[in-house]
């Protein structure tokens, strides 16, 4: 059975869809460029889906992705259109995220077959705001474990050097302007390292402690976390924190916010440690602790790695998926 897929690209979701494809017969995505939803009509010519049997994407544009006769499946990503993303958001996306995009959602909603989440957070979340009852299936986003792995040479670097590594667009919502702050707290010896993202561009305000890696490739990220020895996660919200569990599965302690998703991949003082929102001394202080203490540092990667082999496999999240496909088409239309 063939199952369509369209996705905009440059974003932790078609990352998660492309999987989905490489893994699951017959499915298909559909890619294409965010700046298609300026004019958001011309998506309803993105490819034939007659001969499609079941339609899975995002709900920000599915209404029209919609074709008679053929069931839908959204999954929530991520959620952006409360009072709270308001602060996080420039005017132009609030205008944006309070009209069109909230009905273009809520018809989507009211369309679909099902509806997933990828985290319990963004689940209630979205029920809360679209007045759902209490049928949200979460599917947590899986990590390929047998590619994001802890390094396993035991190459030493330079004494006393750790590396921080911060990754993700360089936006408020990701708390890139905390990151300034952070490293003029830390030792001389920590060096934060930061990936300008997927969508966003440029570099930071100068710092002797900041080193900019650019645009990474998504194939060359496991040996960036390898060569890390903790992950700065100072974000606003998260749907579900990919950053955060490839981290994990290589083995990284990470230093994230106390918010949103978080706390259900990282348990604090186990795996890294969750700081309030924008508390740039907690997140120094933290990171300095993890500094100090290799063993710690050691100690909280393995935790982590172990987690991410129990709850947050590649494997786990596409049999989940397939059951539900499977569950949909057999339904009588």
């Amino acid at each position: 059975m063939r199952i369509i897929s369209p996705m905009a690209t440059g974003n932790g979701a078609y990352v998660v869809h492309k999987t989905l494809e490489s893994r699951t017969p017959g499915y298909q995505v559909i890619p294409y460029n965010p700046y298609m939803t300026l004019f958001p009509p011309s998506l309803i010519l993105l490819g034939r889906f007659s001969r499609a049997g079941l339609i899975h994407t995002a709900p920000d544009y599915a209404f029209f992705h919609l074709r008679k006769n053929i069931p839908l499946i959204l999954t929530f990503h991520n959620y952006v259109l409360d009072r709270f993303m308001q602060d996080y958001s420039s005017t132009l996306q609030n205008i944006h995220y309070q009209t069109d995009l909230k009905i273009f959602t809520k018809l989507a909603v009211g369309k679909a077959n099902t509806i997933t989440a990828v985290s319990r957070f963004t689940a209630n979340l979205v029920r809360q705001e679209m007045k759902l009852p209490d049928n949200i299936k979460v599917i947590y986003n899986g990590i390929d474990h047998a590619l994001f792995t802890p390094k396993k040479s035991n190459h030493k670097k330079q004494a006393n050097k750790i590396n921080v590594l911060f990754c993700g667009n360089l936006t408020r919502r990701k708390g890139a302007q905390w990151l300034v702050p952070i490293a003029e707290r830390l030792d001389r010896n920590i060096n934060i390292f930061y990936t300008s993202g997927l969508r966003s561009s440029g570099m930071l305000a100068d710092h002797s402690q900041l080193q900019c890696l650019g645009a990474v490739p998504y194939y060359k990220m496991p040996a960036v976390y390898q060569d890390a020895d903790i992950l700065l996660f100072p974000t606003v919200r998260e749907g579900f924190g990919l950053v955060a569990a490839e981290a994990m599965s290589c083995g990284l302690p990470v230093v994230a916010t106390d918010c949103s998703s978080l706390p259900e991949l990282i348990d604090n003082g186990k795996g890294g440690f969750l700081c309030p929102l924008g508390d740039v001394d907690a997140f120094a202080d933290k990171i300095r602790l993890l500094a100090e203490n290799p063993q710690l540092r050691r100690e909280m990667g393995e935790y982590n790695r172990a987690k991410v082999e129990k709850m947050f496999t590649l494997d786990r999240m596409v049999r989940q998926y397939q059951e539900l496909f499977e569950e949909v088409l057999s339904k009588p239309s």
